[in-house]
């Protein structure tokens, strides 16, 4: 059986794993382009389980650990992948709902929820991915439960099975069989299982291997603000005092020696007269004794112990009522409203300027949570409100969100930006939700979109042998050709793309192109279509992507 504490124990250290491990497993992302990358999301989206885990009573029931988990997976969910990930653990709540401590059963069942949740939520799901390899694990869990109620043994086989699957599924899709590696989501999915099983042999939670390094943000090295400990508090109390030195004061490193043996966090200055002093240390008394054989203690200041763990559990409490109280969900006062996600000062400014009530800032590389999207439903002031991805990593995520809202929610299925900005443009406020859902797709079908970018990594993709930092061209998501000049791939794509029945061209510059540069660009493609095609120039602002090009 596993108690409740040590499900707590086993996630939080699965978390703990996959952030170390987690540009192992960015690593494996087949496209070269830079993206919200598949490791990285799942880590955020375990992650944002943690302090909520540790804020769990002692002895709490696995039940309540795995509804706890489930619903701050959820809220955390970055990316495809962290909203699977995300699901597979919604079916964790399901299956232990009840459950003071769960059976090989119990997680069998459990795992069967996670399967059937995460096969829902994919449109078109694909064989190969982080879908087998949980559907590969509850089969083997099913077949476990009837053989063994040993809980080592049950994990144990699933995460065997799950790495065995993991292994095929380089040869179950021609993208991974070209790059000769497997899939990074299912890559993922096994860590955390494993980091799991670790604990539940008997392992301890695993250590930060990369440990935030935290800064004294204040001019007084000794004043430390509870911040900074963050989850991680090896000693209970912060110790600060002043001594007045003795006349045959001892050499004052003997002291410092000393307290470094006691604790940590040790800062000692002294001068000719005084001795200021700060530990961390779960004796105090030992630390005060020690220093009285240097000097006396001065009354002013006086000397401060405080308990570390109890500030840290009232600024975390803080923090959270603060932040509920914080928010205020807007009160609908019309009938429709927009929530954007955009990446640029330009692209958010021309989203505003449309009508968008909310522009979540995100995109590639950094793919917005299901909260965040919440969030912005939340705050728009309307009874039905169109949610715009403009990103296709970031359309589960905002799929997940309507499930956290009583209000009527639209999820248009943009995955580009221009796509995002021909939905707004085609909405009607004389007509009704399904009309507009009907013209608004309708529109945003109809662009093409080109995306001229940069090569995050080696690769070798659909034969293009591609170099770290070389141009690359998009064609609708589709890699098209690679380039060594910007200008020329830019250029070069918007003639494949400006082909047919074309009457506007767009070109929307980013963070690291010059006004300068974006306008010679637009005069040589409008030289190259003729006057028939109105070429259009927009500072985006935005990054990663040089220029994006809208065709309509």
């Amino acid at each position: 059986m596993i108690s409740g504490d040590m499900l707590r124990n086993a996630i939080i250290s699965a978390a703990v794993t996959i952030a170390n491990r987690k540009r192992e497993v960015d690593e494996l992302n087949v496209y070269p382009v830079p993206d919200g990358d598949t490791g990285t999301n799942m880590s955020m989206t375990i992650g944002n389980s943690v302090a909520e885990l540790k804020r769990l009573d002692k002895n709490t029931t696995a039940s309540m650990v795995a509804s706890t988990a489930a619903s701050a997976f959820l809220r955390g969910a970055r990316g495809n992948s962290g909203v699977i990930l995300s699901l597979i653990f919604r079916g964790f709540a399901k299956g232990l709902s009840g459950c003071t401590s769960a059976k090989c059963s119990d997680f069998a069942k459990a795992l069967d929820y996670g399967v059937e949740a995460a096969y829902k939520a994919v449109m078109k799901p694909v064989e190969g991915t982080i879908l087998t390899v949980v559907k590969a694990a509850a089969k083997k869990a099913e077949e476990m439960a009837v053989s063994t109620s040993d809980d080592v043994i049950f994990w144990s086989e699933i995460c065997d099975e799950a790495e065995a699957t993991l292994a095929r599924t380089t040869d179950m899709l021609p993208q991974l069989k070209k790059a000769g590696v497997v899939d990074a989501g299912g890559k993922g999915l096994t860590i955390i299982f494993r980091a799991m099983t670790d604990v539940f042999k008997g392992g301890k939670i695993a250590v930060e291997t990369e440990p935030a390094q935290h800064t004294d943000s204040g001019n007084d090295s000794f004043r430390t603000a509870v911040s900074e400990y963050d989850d991680e508090i090896n000693y209970t109390y912060c110790t600060e005092f002043m001594v007045e030195k003795s006349e045959n004061c001892p050499d004052v490193f003997k002291l410092r020696a000393y307290l470094e043996t006691i604790g940590d966090c040790v800062v000692v200055v002294d001068d000719e007269q005084i001795i200021k002093v700060h530990v961390h240390t779960d004796n105090p008394g030992k630390a005060i004794q020690k220093a009285l054989e240097f000097g006396h203690f001065i009354n002013d200041p006086k000397p401060k112990i405080e308990n570390m763990r109890i500030q840290h559990e009232n600024k975390v409490k803080e923090a959270d009522t603060a932040d509920k109280a914080g928010f205020v969900p807007a009160e609908p006062e019309k009938p429709f409203g927009f929530v954007a996600v955009a990446a640029g000062h330009g692209i958010e400014a021309m989203f505003m300027d449309l009508g968008a009530d909310v522009v979540v800032q995100g995109g590639q590389t950094m793919n917005p949570s299901t909260d965040d999207i919440l969030r912005a439903i939340l705050s728009t002031p309307a009874h039905t409100v169109f949610v715009l991805p403009n990103n296709k990593n970031i359309i589960m995520s905002a799929e997940q969100a309507v499930k956290l809202t009583d209000r009527k929610v639209c999820v248009l299925q943009t995955r580009t930006i221009p796509q995002g900005i021909a939905a707004m443009l085609a909405f009607d406020a004389d007509e009704g939700l399904a009309e507009n859902r009907l013209r608004m797709t309708k529109a945003f079908e109809k662009v093409s979109t080109g995306l001229v970018t940069f090569a995050a990594r080696d690769s070798d993709f659909n034969g293009h042998q591609i170099k770290e930092g070389e141009i690359l061209a998009l064609d609708n998501g589709k890699l098209s050709f690679t380039e060594k000049d910007i200008n020329k791939a830019t250029v070069k794509l918007v003639r494949r793309l400006a082909k047919g029945d074309v009457s506007y061209v767009t070109l929307i510059y980013g963070a690291d192109v010059t006004e300068e540069n974006a306008e010679q660009v637009k005069q040589t493609v409008q030289s190259k279509l003729g006057d028939k095609i109105e070429v259009m120039l927009v500072n985006g602002g935005q990054p990663v992507y040089y220029y994006i090009i809208s065709v309509e």
